[in-house]
């Protein structure tokens, strides 16, 4: 390996310390639905991410606030002695994949059927820390012409 194949390598494994990693998979719930949900939390801080899914109606919310808590607890264990509060948590990415469908029959006229594809999808959340990376705090609009 060459010495700047080697130090970038480096370079990359020092950047992971500072992030964590959750994964939902054979999430049942459609992709459009959960990137709804998934677009309003990406970039913002984790407290206030928890508050967004904690108070939205939507279907995906409660299963994102569990996997949102699930990479917290992630960071914690990697990054032991260190408060969250004081290392400033964000959604660094946020990655909502078509998983598998199941496929059904709904009975139609005439003897037909028509499929009913049943989706799921698989979540992938990055955590990152601000004072680690230097980034300013994104400021997101709410949805107030609802």
């Amino acid at each position: 390996m060459g010495k700047r194949k080697r130090e970038s390598a480096l370079a990359r494994k020092e950047a992971k310390k500072t992030q964590c990693v959750a994964k939902l998979m054979n999430n049942p719930t459609s992709p459009r639905k959960t990137r709804l949900m998934a677009d309003a939390i990406r970039g913002v801080d984790v407290d206030k991410a928890l508050g967004i899914l904690q108070y939205s109606r939507r279907e995906a919310a409660p299963k994102l606030r569990k996997l949102l808590l699930s990479a917290i607890a992630n960071w914690q264990v990697k990054n032991t002695g260190k408060r969250v509060e004081d290392s400033s948590l964000y959604v660094k990415e946020i990655s909502v994949d078509g998983g598998r469908q199941l496929k059904r029959l709904r009975t139609a006229p005439q003897g037909r059927g028509y499929r009913i594809r049943k989706r799921s999808n698989h979540i992938t959340l990055v955590l990152g820390s601000r004072k680690d990376e230097n980034i300013a705090p994104e400021t997101k609009l709410a949805d107030t012409e609802k």
